[in-house]
C-alpha cells in the first residue's frame, strides 16, 4: 500500500512538473513547449489525417496564387487551378493583399520567399518597404453552436464541438520554414501603396524557394489608380476594437504598466492605429465585465476612501495608458467603462480599516448616486485639466433601457456636458442622450434619426459578437465576412463598426483560439508578437472600402453627380443579412470591390 501511494505521489508530482515546463491551452491540451511562445513556436497536431490517395497524385511541389477568400487546410490538397499571374487594383495610399499557396507530397526544407522589384512601364519603382509577407499559420478552432444560430454559451466540454486546425495567424517573424510531407502552406502578401505613388501598372513577382532552389516565380501586377486614400488617422471611419493591456502583460510575462509592458504593447497597438482605430478603451473601475475573459480588466483608476470619509481618486495609470495610445495616433476618443458593470459591485480601498471593501448598489439607489457623483466630479475636473474632457465618454454596453435612464440622470447631474457611449440594443427613448451609439448588426437606426445624428456630429455604428452566426470574425468564419461587415455598414449609412475584443487572448492564442464561453476566435483578432491574421487583414480591406465609398459619395454630392450616387447604392444593395448563408460573403465582396474601383 505504501509503495502504491509512493508511486502515485511520484506520478502526480511528475505530471505537475511537466505541466509547469510546458504550456496548456484553454481546453486542457498540453502544448509540448514552453508557455507563451513569442518568436518561434510549434503548432498543435492536426486532428485530421491527410488523404494519402489524394496526395499521391501530387507528383512534385506545386506553387500557385490562391484566393484571400479561402483558408487553405494544412493537410488537404488545395482545390485550385494553378495560377502564376495575378492582378490587383488599388488607390494611392491603400493596402492590398494576395495569398500564394505551396503544397507538396514530399517534405520541403527551408521554404522561403522574396519579392522582386516592382516597376511601372515608365521605370518608376514601388519602394521595397511597401511589400511585406508572412507564412499563414494554423490555430485550433471549433464551430458554431449545434443549432448553427450563433456561438454564445459556456463551453466547458469542447469534445462536444468539432475541433480542427484552421489557417489564420500571419507570421511575419518567420523568415523560412520546413513544409512537411502531404501539407499545404500559404504565404500572405501585402502591399502598402504609398500615397505619393504615380498612377500606373507596377509589375513584379513573388519568388518562392525551397530545398536550395527556386520553386516558382509568381507574377504580380498592381494597378494604382488616380484616387488617393488618406492616412488611417484621417479616415472618417469610426473603428472601435476594444483593447486589453492586461492580456499583453500576462502573455509576455512582464509587470503590469512597466516599461517592458508598454514596449510589448507598442507594435500591437501600432497595428491597430494603422487600421484606423479611433477609440481608446479605458477601465475606470475594477472588473467592468466581471472577469469574463482570461485576463480580468483591472481599474486604471485607484479608488480610495480616506479615513475622514471623503473620496480620493488617482489617475496615474489611466494617464499613462491614454498618453501611450495617443502617441501612437489613436487620439480621437476615450471610452471609459463602466458605470454599470455586469456585477453591480464597486471596489475601493478603505483607509480607515486598511482593507479593500465593496459597495453593492444599483443605479437609482442613493449609495450608487452618491458614489458616482463623487467620482464623476473628480474625473471631469481631471479630464479638463488634461484637455481630454471633450473626447472622453462614459461608456456602457448591453445594459437595459431602464438602467440606462437612471444612469444618465446621475451623469447629467454631475456635468450636463458629459458624452455617453452605448453598445447595445436601439432605444428611441435614450437615443438623443447617446453621443456614440453602437447597435447590433441586425438592427437599424430610423432614417430621420440617423440623419439628425449625422448633423449633430454623433457617431452611429453597429457591432457583432458571439450572437451572429454570420457575418462574423470567428477563426472558422469565411474570411470575406470580415470585409462584408463594413460594406454593410456603408449601405446602412453608418459611421463604422465595433468589435468587443481586439486582443483578449485565451491561454495560448497562437495555438488554440477556443475559449470556455464562446466560439473560437471570438475573443481576439490579432496574435502575440504583433502577428496579424487573415480575419484582421480582411477587416482592414472592408474598412478601406467603407472609406472609399464615403469619399466617393462626398465627391459625387459636391459635383451633383446623381448617376454616380446611384451606382454606389446599386453596388451596396446586394449586401443583405438575409442572404446568409446561401450567398457567400466572398461573392458579394469581390463584385463590390471591382465596381468601387471602377468608379
Amino acid at each position: 500500500m505504501k509503495r502504491k501511494l509512493f508511486l502515485l505521489l511520484a506520478y502526480t508530482l511528475g505530471t505537475v512538473s511537466l505541466c509547469a515546463q510546458q504550456g496548456i491551452t484553454q481546453c486542457g491540451t498540453l502544448t509540448g513547449q514552453k508557455p507563451f511562445p513569442l518568436n518561434e513556436y510549434k503548432e498543435l497536431p492536426d486532428p485530421k489525417s491527410p488523404d494519402k490517395k489524394a496526395w499521391n497524385i501530387v507528383s512534385r511541389p506545386c506553387v500557385s496564387w490562391g484566393s484571400t477568400d479561402k483558408r487553405y487546410a494544412k493537410g488537404e490538397v488545395p482545390t485550385l487551378k494553378k495560377q502564376t499571374q495575378l492582378k490587383l487594383s488599388a488607390w494611392k495610399g491603400e493596402r492590398v493583399s494576395a495569398q500564394a499557396v505551396v503544397w507538396s507530397n514530399k517534405k520541403i526544407n527551408d521554404l522561403q520567399y522574396t519579392f522582386t522589384e516592382f516597376k511601372s512601364n515608365k521605370g518608376i519603382a514601388l519602394p521595397a518597404s511597401a511589400f511585406t509577407g508572412g507564412f499563414v499559420r494554423y490555430v485550433m478552432t471549433d464551430e458554431l453552436n449545434k443549432d448553427k444560430k450563433g456561438g454564445c454559451g459556456h463551453r466547458p466540454d469542447h469534445s462536444k464541438y468539432d475541433s480542427l486546425l484552421v489557417a489564420d495567424p500571419i507570421d511575419h517573424l518567420l523568415s523560412k520554414m520546413n513544409l512537411e510531407e502531404m501539407n499545404a502552406q500559404a504565404i500572405w502578401v501585402k502591399c502598402q501603396v504609398p500615397s505619393t505613388t504615380p498612377s500606373g501598372i507596377y509589375k513584379g513577382a513573388l519568388i518562392v524557394k525551397g530545398d536550395n532552389k527556386q520553386l516558382a516565380r509568381l507574377e504580380l501586377e498592381i494597378e494604382v489608380g488616380n484616387r488617393t486614400l488618406p492616412a488611417p488617422a484621417e479616415w472618417a471611419y469610426h473603428l472601435d476594437l476594444w483593447q486589453s493591456p492586461f492580456a499583453v502583460a500576462r502573455y509576455n510575462q512582464v509587470p503590469l504598466w512597466s516599461k517592458e509592458h508598454f514596449d510589448a504593447m507598442r507594435p500591437l497597438m501600432k497595428m491597430l492605429a494603422d487600421a484606423g482605430q479611433k477609440v481608446i478603451t479605458a477601465s475606470i473601475m475594477e472588473h467592468p465585465w466581471n472577469c469574463q475573459t482570461e485576463d480580468c480588466f483591472e481599474s486604471m483608476v485607484t479608488w480610495l476612501k480616506k479615513a475622514d470619509g471623503t473620496w480620493y481618486f488617482d489617475y496615474t495609470v489611466l494617464d499613462k495608458w491614454v498618453e501611450f495610445m495617443m502617441n501612437l495616433g489613436i487620439n480621437k476618443q476615450i471610452n471609459c467603462y463602466s458605470m454599470v458593470p455586469w456585477e453591480l459591485s464597486f471596489q475601493y480601498f478603505d483607509q480607515a480599516t486598511n482593507s479593500v471593501k465593496y459597495i453593492n448598489a444599483a443605479p437609482g439607489e442613493k449609495e450608487y448616486d452618491e458614489l458616482w457623483t463623487a467620482f464623476l466630479s473628480s474625473f471631469s475636473k481631471h479630464l479638463k485639466e488634461k484637455g481630454w474632457f471633450d473626447i472622453c465618454t462614459i461608456a456602457m454596453d448591453e445594459r437595459p433601457m431602464e438602467v440606462m435612464q437612471k444612469t444618465l440622470k446621475v451623469i447629467r447631474k454631475s456635468d450636463p456636458n458629459w458624452k455617453v457611449s452605448l453598445a447595445g440594443n436601439y432605444h428611441a427613448e435614450i437615443e438623443p442622450d447617446i453621443f456614440d451609439y453602437c447597435i447590433t448588426i441586425s438592427q437599424s437606426f430610423p432614417d430621420k434619426v440617423l440623419e439628425r445624428r449625422r448633423q449633430e456630429h454623433k457617431y452611429s455604428t453597429n457591432y457583432t459578437c458571439c450572437t451572429e452566426p454570420d457575418p462574423n470574425t470567428f477563426t472558422f468564419s469565411a474570411p470575406a465576412e470580415s470585409a462584408w461587415i463594413s460594406y454593410f455598414s456603408a449601405k446602412e449609412g453608418l459611421d463604422g463598426y465595433l468589435r468587443w475584443a481586439y486582443n483578449s487572448w485565451p491561454l495560448e492564442p497562437l495555438l488554440d483560439s477556443r475559449f470556455r464561453s464562446w466560439a473560437g476566435g471570438d475573443t481576439y483578432l490579432i496574435y502575440p508578437g504583433a502577428r496579424s491574421s487573415i480575419r484582421f487583414e480582411r477587416m482592414v480591406e472592408g474598412i478601406q472600402a467603407h472609406e472609399k465609398i464615403t469619399i466617393l459619395r462626398n465627391e459625387f454630392k459636391q459635383k451633383g453627380d446623381k448617376a454616380g450616387l446611384k451606382k454606389i447604392e446599386k453596388i451596396l444593395s446586394s449586401f443583405n443579412l438575409n442572404d446568409f448563408p446561401n450567398t457567400p460573403a466572398a461573392v458579394t465582396v469581390e463584385k463590390a470591390c471591382k465596381a468601387i474601383n471602377s468608379l
